[in-house]
């Protein structure tokens, strides 16, 4: 016996008509844009649309989170290299790691977590979870 389905319920955002909200990283003391997209609260994973002014660089820090981040516009600046729009760039729960925009253009992009964000950085006396280098 089978079990009727139903169409499921979309989650929609119009990304071009929704408004940048601030998401503050107090250790930087920045304040990045991004348009959330959607959250899934059983697993913590999290889209945004981001971006990153021109200039600006996440400093080395980890996650305890896996995240990928889809560049629509610009160059994503890594320590890994340069990559432009189209680019997935996939960056591993753990270890250590640094990314932003060149110097002379923002960079725009897709950000998803596989799990709860959170960020630790690198020389962050105050967070027991800081890493070291």
């Amino acid at each position: 016996m089978s079990t009727k389905s139903t169409p499921v319920e979309l989650t929609v955002v119009d990304t071009n008509a929704e408004a940048w909200q601030g998401f503050p990283v107090e250790y930087i003391g920045a304040n990045l844009e991004h348009v959330p997209l959607v959250q899934d609260p059983e697993t913590g994973m999290t889209v945004l649309k981001m971006v990153y002014r021109a200039g600006f660089t996440n400093p080395w820090h980890s996650h305890p989170c896996a995240h990928g981040v889809y560049v629509l516009e610009g160059v994503l600046n890594t320590h890994q290299g340069d990559y432009p729009a189209g680019s997935f760039v996939w960056f591993p729960e753990g270890g250590v790691m640094q990314h932003g925009a060149t110097q002379d253009q923002d960079v725009t992009f897709l950000f998803m977590t596989n799990k709860p964000f959170d960020i630790h950085f690198v020389g962050d006396d105050s967070d027991p979870q800081a890493p070291t280098m």
